[in-house]
């Protein structure tokens, strides 16, 4: 396998959380010189929503700004084509309307290809998903998805594919990320949001969220929201494996009155423990694979000066990013409407110190595994937390209402599009 492409599954994976501590982590670690001396770089890529462009920024250390790019070069194109179409129209003003908080959601999710020359962006508000070469800022090549919205994307541990959610049509498409030729499809539960491949690439599993963008947020009114489950299904066929209703599982745990709406998720290195969000609730649950059940809850501090109005919850969202550190000893919980984040020990389920943040809506792992990062959407800024200590290490400035934060690669030397 070439370096670059061993790089990058030791990357994409660290992202995930779903590394092996030990063997593995010197593994990655030693493909790192000959990956450098591939000419790559790596870096994070900070998905600015809602104005279009995605920061690139160190993977760790100092965490300092190293370019920007342009995610909606073709902006002018897709609008005259959204314009004419009245359909077409509706559900973009409904997009800006609803989930965008009045915004246009241009850049969701993001994964650079194994040699660091593209970046394949979902865009939900021009529902597809593109790729932008890093050298001109061009168009490689663009997918429309099925429906009216595209959302979260994983890529596959040797960083050949994609998976990108169709929210409206209840559907995920797998793509080749060099080509974004369609490789399989499969059907989700109602609004398809978080996909996660296992470490060896085996098993795609989506989690649906139903709808998220009603005012009926009362438990009682719960069953309004849809039919909400995961899905596992074979990576390489797209034919369905399991179906996983949290609802009974949550049931049984006494929890009857929460939502099954799974939201952000991450395994265990081993892969045996799943440890997700819900909508509504300020903690995490944790389930075991193999015994088909919740095994543990945190419920994590709420912020007296939030809302107890669950309509004022973005997207029915309390806490919405979750990550843990490649040994799997720590987790990283970003506390999204309770403006903090925190880490958490795995063991314990003690929390560390409460690390103030605006609106932070996604977490992720630094490239050397030492930090947990989070987007702070209402701060226009990156934090970085160091796992260790759960302290805040450092905050760096990026573009309007970031989310998705992954690791990925660019050319060494490179600093942005050329013009750009």
């Amino acid at each position: 396998m070439p370096a670059s492409r061993t790089r990058h599954l030791c990357s994409m994976a660290a992202a995930l959380a779903l590394t092996l501590a030990g063997p593995a982590s010197a593994a990655c670690a030693a493909t790192a010189s000959a990956s450098d001396a591939a000419g790559l770089r790596e870096v994070l890529f900070v998905g600015n929503n809602w104005d279009g462009t995605a920061d690139v920024i160190k993977s760790s250390g100092d965490f300092a700004k190293i370019g920007r790019v342009d995610v909606v070069p073709d902006k002018a194109q897709r609008m005259a084509e959204i314009n004419a179409d009245p359909i077409r129209w509706i559900y973009f003003q409904a997009i800006r309307n609803s989930v965008g908080e009045g915004h246009d959601q241009f850049a969701d999710d993001m994964y650079s290809t194994p040699d660091g020359r593209s970046v394949v962006v979902s865009r939900p508000s021009f529902a597809d998903v593109v790729s932008i070469d890093l050298a001109t800022g061009k168009v490689n090549w663009r997918f429309p998805v099925s429906g009216y919205r595209a959302d979260h994307m994983a890529v596959s541990p040797d960083g050949t594919r994609v998976a990108v959610s169709a929210s409206t049509a209840n559907t995920v498409h797998v793509l080749d990320i060099d080509t974004g030729r369609q490789l399989g499809s499969f059907a989700t539960g109602d609004k398809p949001h978080e996909n996660i491949f296992t470490r060896d690439g085996k098993y795609i599993w989506n989690m649906s969220i139903g709808d998220v963008n009603t005012a009926l947020d009362d438990p009682v009114w719960d069953w309004t929201k849809g039919d909400r489950h995961i899905t596992v299904v074979d990576a390489t066929t797209f034919k369905q494996v399991k179906v996983i209703d949290m609802r009974q599982r949550l049931d049984a745990y006494g929890l009857k009155d929460f939502s099954d709406a799974v939201r952000p998720a991450v395994f265990s290195p081993d892969e045996s423990k799943l440890y997700f969000q819900v909508s509504f609730f300020n903690g995490f649950l944790e389930y075991d694979v193999a015994a088909d059940r919740i095994t543990r809850m945190k419920t994590l501090p709420k912020n007296p000066a939030t809302s107890a109005d669950r309509t004022t919850w973005v997207n029915d969202s309390r806490h919405h990013g979750l990550s843990m550190n490649p040994a799997g000893t720590k987790l990283c919980v970003a506390g999204t409407m309770d403006d903090y984040a925190t880490v958490v020990d795995r063991a314990t389920l003690q929390e560390g110190p409460l690390v103030t943040a605006s609106k932070p809506y996604w977490a992720t792992v630094s490239g050397d595994g030492k930090d947990c990062v989070v987007s702070e959407s209402g701060a226009d800024q990156v934090t970085a937390i160091d796992f260790a200590t759960g302290r805040k290490v450092t905050s760096v400035p990026v573009g309007d209402h970031p989310q998705r934060v992954r690791l990925g690669h660019v050319q060494d030397g490179w600093t942005g599009p050329a013009g750009g």
